[in-house]
């Protein structure tokens, strides 16, 4: 089996939190590796160069959601975490931030017609999902912990998640 060529990039998601305390999750798979199945991923992505984390997640929500939020709304990077997968025949290792953004409304509608890339066959359906159903999910995730991390992370908690190996 040959070696997957790595690809390492900076990368800020969103646990973007509704009126009523719903997480916007997508639906994902990879359609070059269907053994992986599918799981519900935060959205985000990896930051062009020169740009803030906010920057990049304020842009990401925008491509991959139609949602338009200002810096304002988005809060600090409580959540640091480092993580490796294989993905559409490369291995990507993501130095990742996590940040909240709330919405002052309930489950916007989401608008994915400005999606760059893959991300319109990867993500193929959203969710917003109330956070004790994702702490209680047995579904899969990614980030892979985020159920067990998802409360701690809302309430405040500092999170410095070492290497998920998580494909």
């Amino acid at each position: 089996m040959h070696a997957l060529p790595p690809i390492e990039r900076d990368v800020v998601r969103a646990v973007v939190l509704d009126a009523e305390q719903s997480v916007l999750l997508f639906r994902t798979r990879d359609p070059t590796a269907p053994e992986l199945g599918t799981w519900w991923e935060l959205p985000g992505g990896g930051l062009d160069p020169g740009e803030t984390h906010r920057e990049a997640i304020v842009r990401e929500l925008a491509e991959e959601a139609g949602l338009a939020i200002t810096n304002d709304q988005v809060g600090p990077p409580n959540w640091r975490r480092r993580a490796t997968f294989r993905y559409r025949g490369e291995r990507r290792i993501n130095n990742e931030l996590i940040v909240v953004v709330r919405l002052p409304v309930v489950a916007p509608r989401v608008d994915g017609t400005a999606r760059v890339g893959f991300e319109a066959e990867d993500y193929y359906d959203f969710g917003w999902l109330p956070v004790p159903a994702v702490v209680a999910s047995q579904d899969r995730f990614y980030p892979g912990r985020l159920p067990e991390l998802l409360g701690p992370f809302l309430a405040g908690d500092q999170i410095d998640e070492p290497l998920e190996t998580w494909s």
